[in-house]
């Protein structure tokens, strides 16, 4: 197994009231364990790149939708359009391949215990693979996700595998670990590492340090932001921006 791949690797209070907000999973790579609330709704939209050293992947406009189906219980529903080019190819747009998850909590925080929770998660071929807009089969991810707190700071992390069966394409594990800490009732800010192997045949794999933030504007929608730059492995360059709103 390369290097890379062997990382265990950096990186949610949500309320319908002003107070402090931090965020896990969006606008990071890494992820959290800790589902939507019983019976809420959180929404996203946003764009976000990875440009590689000669070509790049843009999903945007894009849409994040997450309902507590139940306590401890999350869907999880995300549809781009996506944007591909370089490598001498005509840049082209189109429908993105569409994710679907459910995240379930099966430990919660204590003062000695942090939260822990599994996200499986499919990514259906609905993008036109002919064309780079997609997968051209259904893949998966499964992970396992970690968090505690510690008054104003938040640190989350794990990792997992996925499982892709396409024409050259890899099964390949990945991980992340991530803090970040509140400034008063509007900002918090954060830094990650994560890594993960080679996706597909001919990549390394990678590993990048990635940081970035959220702002409250009020009780009920925030901006978040996040930019980042590999450090081994293949080249990425990541970067993130998406207006939230929970109900």
């Amino acid at each position: 197994m390369k290097l890379v791949a062997q990382f265990i690797v950096l990186a949610v209070c949500l309320d319908l009231f002003l107070v402090t907000r931090t965020f896990a999973g969006p606008p990071f790579l890494t992820d959290d364990p800790a589902p939507v609330d019983y019976q809420h709704w959180e929404a996203y939209l946003f764009a976000n790149g990875d440009h590689g050293q000669d070509d790049y992947a843009i999903n945007g406009p894009a849409m994040e939708l997450n309902y507590g189906v139940l306590p401890d219980t999350q869907l999880h529903l995300v549809v781009p359009m996506t944007t591909v080019g370089g490598n001498g190819a005509p840049t082209v747009s189109g429908l993105g391949d569409t994710e679907f998850g459910i995240k379930y909590r099966f430990l919660h925080e204590t003062n000695g215990w942090p939260q822990i929770g599994i996200f499986p998660m499919v990514e259906l071929p609905t993008g036109d693979a002919s064309r780079g807009l997609g997968n051209g089969r259904a893949w998966f991810r499964l992970p396992l996700w970690i968090q505690k707190s510690f008054g104003p700071w938040t640190t989350y992390g794990g990792g997992g595998v996925a499982l892709n069966s396409a024409p050259g394409q890899r099964d390949y594990p990945f991980g992340g670990w991530m803090v970040q800490r509140a400034f008063g009732e509007r900002l918090s800010l954060g830094g990650e590492i994560f890594a993960q192997g080679a996706m597909a045949d001919g990549d390394k794999g990678f590993a990048a340090l990635n940081f970035g933030g959220s702002y409250n504007l009020n009780e009920h929608f925030s901006l978040l932001f996040s930019a980042g730059h590999s450090v081994a492995g293949d080249r990425h360059t990541l970067w993130y921006f998406g207006f939230y709103s929970t109900w």
